[in-house]
């Protein structure tokens, strides 16, 4: 990721932004970059903010393990496309920008 979004959704998430590295909890394979806005536990990742995989399949799946990490969704709320994690099927680590552009 180059650098961080900053839009609407930015801001209604406290203004508080940062990179994670997500990785299959099972296999520990790298499934993608996110940025993820505001505080609190990672439930769903957004569409806009996934780099460094492909985000056109139905759900989100480990191309290592196979394993079903998430399913697609919208999220009613914001009307945005997401996917909706499953508890425990992914590791998450912040990283800096500059490691996520590597």
């Amino acid at each position: 990721m180059t650098k961080l979004k900053k839009d609407k959704y930015t801001s209604a998430g406290g203004g508080y932004s940062r990179i994670l590295n997500i990785s299959c909890e099972h296999c520990n394979t790298h499934i993608c970059f996110y940025q993820k806005n505001g505080p609190g536990v990672l439930k769903r990742t957004y569409l806009d903010r996934i780099e460094g995989c492909s985000t056109a399949d139905e759900n989100l799946m480990c191309p290592e393990c196979i394993r079903l990490l998430g399913v697609s969704m919208i999220y009613d709320k914001e009307q945005r496309p997401a996917y909706r994690l499953f508890v425990g099927s992914v590791t998450k680590k912040i990283v800096n920008s500059a490691s996520a552009q590597s």
